[in-house]
């Protein structure tokens, strides 16, 4: 069948009611600004008029320089721009409006942008994509887009998202969208399992580049360089991925990474953690959205609303005594705001951008329900209220696939889930630093906490874009300064990922066995696996080998011996595999310590300030899912570790693009190999 793209269209109903919008839009404005004077109604809809003129022909100017440090400066510039609109606004039409000065239009061009953003919720009227698709367009067709009938696929990871919570937001109307999907029988859902590392850095590495060996969590020590390493840094992703890649990643051959930790081998990346020096240069993948002036005001009105509803949420949780409630002072509610609204609509404009100009492959993260989700927990209002949010830009994805060079599949999906559940420090009053540092014979100890991969990486990209990031030492900055300590620091080092603590002896540059950690510190190991809100360790004993060692019991990895009560009964089928593939890491620490899990009550503890996590095992954070089209072939067997889905995506690539057969197996292979 041959494809033939659709041309986006005004409608006549919908593009006067905008523009009638708009007209009240600058009249409100007026009467909150004072600096601002319009006539009236009538004089209104020609100064509106004349503004959308000015903004069709002004921002793709500005866009279509070569800028360094594209977002930061493209951002100030269109926000100066439109600004300036209103000045040459009052200038072309000086008898029906007025601006006193600069700063007033600037004020003056948020508040038509607030207004505007109510009136279009209240009237339920938007015909902003049909604009922002014939822009999109419009810009691409200068880069020569690919028209085919060859299918391209765009890959949409919603950050954190278990399929247990997804399965009840479909019900319940949190995820209409992809609600709607499987119940057109377009696509349907399955579940895969993550390795022992449940964290995005892990994921990501398994799922874009085929391999995430070698990462024991979402930071770690390396003994042997004496270098730490943590999943957000951008040396430290770049590392990752030139470990890891081997010409086969997901988004070779053309592909684009948006907003990833890693890059899939793309040859194009926009909020890519790993090419964050791509943000430093020219970067054309931000031109689609600072083309229409409109997105940079609209994006700092929606940033401030979702500042105060941060606050309003958190406010709201503190005086009803929600239990458990998450730290969210400080920088947080912004950080919620960036992720939830300014990084999530950079994100879909790139999609969008990718698709009109008929990119083969595209992998997408969105990390707005993750973010909130950490701080107020799994399935809180404020936390669907995210996911409902994300839910519809989904659904503007798809909508726009109509409009696109060649045909595309869309493939929803997740890295990992979350658990939830007081934290260590609130349960005990202590961390687990101040644990292990009681339990030791003697020395000092440096406990490395600090953001998850979704703020931290958010902070890396704003902070690369505008060439603010400082290095700062390892004791001030999570894991920022890759030099670990020397002698004169901390003896031991305790790393949070979750529900997953890392705990290195720095007396070697090795790994230290569960005999050399009862010689030197008799109490530790039995401090530990004693404590009520740990599950387990993973230790490796010069006798037994790989060892997870709990309360009232033992299991022996390398053979399955039990002895006394099965530390790993409350956790997956797959734990003890999990372990001894960990177990074999270069960088595994001396202790790995997974908090408890109560099957019942559906709880765990992190040991970092976060009430929603992952990292390690134990509840809903490994059980991640897959929304596919129901043409695609289901795997065999489920899908155990994220090369395993590294091999199902690239093959749903290769089948659709050359025309290639599913591997039979792929799921056992991958299950046994897991790379």
């Amino acid at each position: 069948m041959v494809w033939r793209p659709q041309s986006p269209r005004f409608r006549s109903f919908n593009l006067l009611v905008s523009w009638i919008v708009a007209a009240v839009a600058v009249l409100l404005a007026a009467a909150i600004v004072p600096g601002l004077t319009v006539g009236n109604f009538g004089e209104a809809t020609i100064d509106a008029a004349i503004i959308a003129a000015l903004n069709a022909i002004l921002p793709p100017a500005v866009a279509a320089l070569r800028l360094p440090f594209t977002l930061a400066l493209g951002f100030v510039l269109v926000l100066v721009l439109d600004a300036l609109i209103l000045v040459l606004a009052s200038h072309i039409d000086s008898t029906s409006i007025k601006v006193d000065s600069f700063g007033w239009a600037l004020l003056a061009s948020l508040a038509i942008a607030a207004v505007s953003v109510v009136l279009e919720v209240i009237l339920g009227v938007n015909d902003d994509d049909t604009y922002t698709l014939r822009v999109i367009r419009r810009i691409v067709r200068r880069r020569a887009p690919v028209t085919t009938e060859v299918p391209g696929i765009v890959f949409l990871e919603i950050d954190g998202l278990a399929l247990p919570v997804l399965q009840r937001a479909m019900r319940d109307g949190n995820a209409p969208e992809l609600s709607r999907w499987v119940e057109e029988g377009t696509h349907r859902l399955f579940e895969w399992e993550t390795d022992f590392s449940s964290q995005t850095g892990a994921s990501q590495a398994g799922i874009l580049l085929g391999s995430n060996r070698d990462i024991p969590a979402f930071r770690w020590v390396e003994k042997e360089t004496g270098t730490v390493l943590t999943c957000s840094a951008p040396a430290d992703c770049a590392e990752i991925e030139q470990r890891h890649a081997s010409g086969q990643g997901l988004l070779i051959d053309g592909g684009a990474s948006r907003g990833n930790l890693l890059s899939g081998e793309a040859d194009e990346v926009i909020l890519t953690v790993s090419r964050m020096s791509a943000e430093k240069q020219a970067n054309p993948g931000y031109r689609t959205f600072l083309a229409n002036g409109t997105n940079v005001t609209r994006a700092l009105v929606l940033f401030g609303w979702e500042v105060i509803i941060e606050l309003v949420d958190a406010a709201r949780q503190r005086r009803r005594n929600v239990r458990p409630r998450g730290e969210r002072g400080g920088r947080y509610p912004l950080i919620r705001a960036a992720v939830c609204v300014v990084i999530r609509d950079l994100i879909v404009f790139g999609v969008l951008t990718d698709m009109m100009r008929g990119a083969p492959a595209v992998y997408a993260t969105f990390s707005s329900y993750d973010e909130v989700a950490h701080h107020s927990g799994l399935e809180r209002p404020d936390t669907l209220g995210a996911l409902r949010k994300l839910d519809q830009q989904l659904g503007r994805i798809a909508r726009a696939r109509r409009f696109a060079p060649r045909p595309y599949e869309l493939v929803v999906l997740s890295d990992h889930g979350q658990t939830q559940g007081a934290t260590f420090k609130q349960r005990n009053g202590y961390t687990l630093g101040d644990l292990v540092e009681r339990s030791i014979e003697a020395g000092t100890v440096s406990h490395l906490g600090g953001p998850d991969e979704s703020d931290a990486a958010a902070a890396h990209a704003w902070g690369e874009a505008t060439g603010r990031v400082q290095e700062r030492p390892v004791a001030q900055r999570d894991g920022g300064d890759r030099r670990a300590p020397d002698q004169a620091g901390p003896n031991v080092i305790v790393l949070g990922s979750g529900n997953l603590g890392l705990v290195y002896l720095m007396e070697e540059g090795r790994r230290l066995t569960a005999e050399e950690i009862d010689g030197r510190h008799p109490r530790l190991l039995s401090a530990l696996r004693q404590h009520p809100h740990v599950g387990f360790l993973l230790v490796h004993s010069e006798e037994h080998g790989a060892v997870a060692l709990g309360a009232r019991g033992a299991h022996y990895l390398s053979d399955g011996q039990v002895v006394g009560e099965d530390p790993l009964a409350p956790f997956s089928p797959n734990a003890a595999q999990h372990l001894l593939r960990t177990d074999g890491f270069g960088n595994v620490a001396d202790i790995m310590v997974n908090s408890f899990y109560d099957r019942e009550l559906d709880q765990a503890c992190a040991f970092e300030e976060l009430i929603s996590f992952h990292g390690g095992m134990g509840g809903a954070q490994t059980r991640p899912f897959v929304l596919s089209p129901v043409t695609f072939p289901l795997p065999p067997e489920p899908i155990v570790g994220a090369a395993g889905i590294h091999d199902l995506l690239s093959t749903w690539r290769r089948m659709l693009q050359h025309g290639e057969a599913p591997t039979p197996g792929l799921a056992a292979e991958a299950a046994r190999s897991r790379r």
